[in-house]
């Protein structure tokens, strides 16, 4: 018997619909994983936004004249960040692992790109007005006198990784938490580092148009630290002498 979860496109304005047809059995989760059906290769991220959110992806036009000017603002406030974080005292040499810069750039980002007197930015809300920093997408950008909506979400990468095949984007749709809340487009800034822990030097930037973007889907059975060493499982313990 088939079962499984179903995602519905719906009205634009309305959220989307969510049927669980019927709870799956340990046994057809992972026959369908056997079989291949947890892996999904290509999916065109616009049409996974829309499908999740009912929000479309609206490709950039840098001929457009509004376009045209949130990116020309864009590439400014991109480079006065780029210059903050390569000073001396950056704020980023506080951190040990380059993970821990990202929350720098993306305050640097709202502070920079709200200089410009056409562009607004700020952390979005969720469809129940909360703030969370956690989940895609980072950032949302509004240009006032027309409107229109981008977000954008900023990602550190190593010099030299632009081809390497790891997993470094992740977008988890959800009813409660989702923030796509406009038809807008959706870019990405990629900022190169060197590596250099503790002292790094951001080198370069490259903006990303996710309206032709594809993504993968795979499925996997994952647990954390407090499922695994549940007292109630442990069978010994040790010291060590």
């Amino acid at each position: 018997m088939a079962c499984g979860l179903i995602l519905a496109a719906c009205e634009r304005e309305a959220p989307p619909q969510v049927v669980i047809e019927q709870e799956p059995t340990v046994e057809a989760l992972v026959t369908t994983v056997l079989n291949g059906g947890g892996t999904f290769r290509d999916v065109p991220f616009a049409s996974l936004v829309e499908i999740s959110t009912g929000k479309q992806v609206l490709p950039m036009t840098p001929d457009d004249p509004v376009d045209a000017e949130i990116l020309a603002g864009l590439d400014e406030a991109i480079g006065r960040v780029l210059v903050r974080m390569n000073a001396p005292d950056s704020v980023t040499h506080r951190e040990s692992r380059i993970n821990e810069v990202s929350a720098y750039f993306e305050t640097a980002l709202i502070e920079e790109i709200d200089r410009a007197p056409e562009l607004e930015c700020a952390y979005p809300r969720t469809a129940e007005g909360n703030l969370q920093r956690a989940g895609y997408p980072d950032l949302m950008i509004r240009h006032p006198e027309s409107g229109r909506v981008v977000y954008l979400d900023p990602k550190l990468v190593q010099e030299g990784s632009l081809e390497s095949d790891l997993r470094t984007f992740y977008f988890t749709p959800s009813v409660q938490t989702r923030k796509v809340l406009h038809d807008a487009s959706h870019l990405l800034v990629g900022i190169e580092h060197d590596g250099n822990t503790g002292k790094w030097k951001y080198l370069r930037w490259h903006l990303v148009d996710l309206a032709r973007f594809k993504v993968r889907l795979k499925a996997e059975f994952q647990a954390s630290n407090e499922d695994l060493y549940r007292p109630e499982l442990i069978i010994r313990k040790g010291e060590a002498p």
